[in-house]
């Protein structure tokens, strides 16, 4: 399969599986831009596969138009950025809830919404959301929350565009193999006293397969809903967990 001739924007493309999806895209031979907030890890990427770089925060409709100016006519929109945090429900703060809903709903409602406007014709909306879109988890409800939402938005915009040459899916991944995660096992640890082997050990457990998903797998599955005979896959929520749901 090849992607030469299409471009992709992909959220979050500095670290993680937003790194991984821009190695996949660039290596299929796409135009890649990835954004985000911090400019080191993007300009590392870009150097290493040739990518373009563009500074912006998901959670401000402006710096999304200016993001999407930036990168010109993107026929593929990964909404990758993201972030977690955890604590139990009745010591979760109104700012904590906020902060959760902004950068991994609303900034898939900003990213998507600027990123069809501007679809040359062909075209592919693709969510990185979470399995904690489809279940729940103790101690991040705001999360999980907003993940739900993401594949809510997923499935419904789906059915607005469907009589267009476009798709709209998320990608909802089990643990990964990302800093994201070694900062949740960072945090099991501390608050647990657990060593980090076991506090591993714990989020392993949780995958049927006993092992956290490597991006290279989110990659994969985002591919294939850009190639060739994927075109009837559209607002579905795509489990990689191992056969956790």
């Amino acid at each position: 399969m090849t992607l030469a001739g299409r471009r992709v924007l992909i959220t979050g493309g500095g670290t993680g599986a937003g790194a991984d999806l821009a190695r996949g895209f660039a290596e299929a031979g796409a135009e890649v831009v990835i954004a985000g907030r911090r400019a080191a890890p993007l300009e590392a990427v870009a150097t290493r596969i040739r990518a373009r770089a563009v500074i912006a925060d998901v959670t401000d409709e402006a710096s999304v138009a200016a993001m999407f100016a930036a990168a010109g006519p993107c026929d593929i929109v990964v909404a990758n950025a993201g972030a977690a945090e955890s604590a139990p429900f009745g010591r979760t703060t109104l700012e904590q809830w906020n902060a959760m809903l902004a950068v991994n709903l609303t900034g898939v409602f900003l990213t998507f919404h600027a990123g069809l406007a501007q679809m040359p014709g062909w075209g592919r909306l693709i969510a990185v959301a979470s399995t904690a879109g489809l279940k729940g988890y103790a101690y991040v409800a705001p999360y999980a929350a907003a993940k739900h939402g993401v594949v809510g938005l997923t499935r419904s915009l789906a059915l607005e565009v469907a009589k267009k040459p476009v798709t709209v899916n998320a990608l909802c991944p089990g643990f990964l193999e990302t800093e994201m995660t070694e900062r949740s096992i960072a945090n099991i640890a501390d608050k647990t006293g657990m060593d980090g082997a076991k506090a591993r050990a714990s989020l392993e457990a949780v995958n049927p397969q006993k092992r956290l998903i490597r991006p290279a797998e989110v990659t994969a599955a985002a591919l294939w809903l850009c190639g060739p005979g994927s075109e009837g896959i559209n607002g579905q929520a795509i489990t990689i967990a191992g056969g956790e749901l």
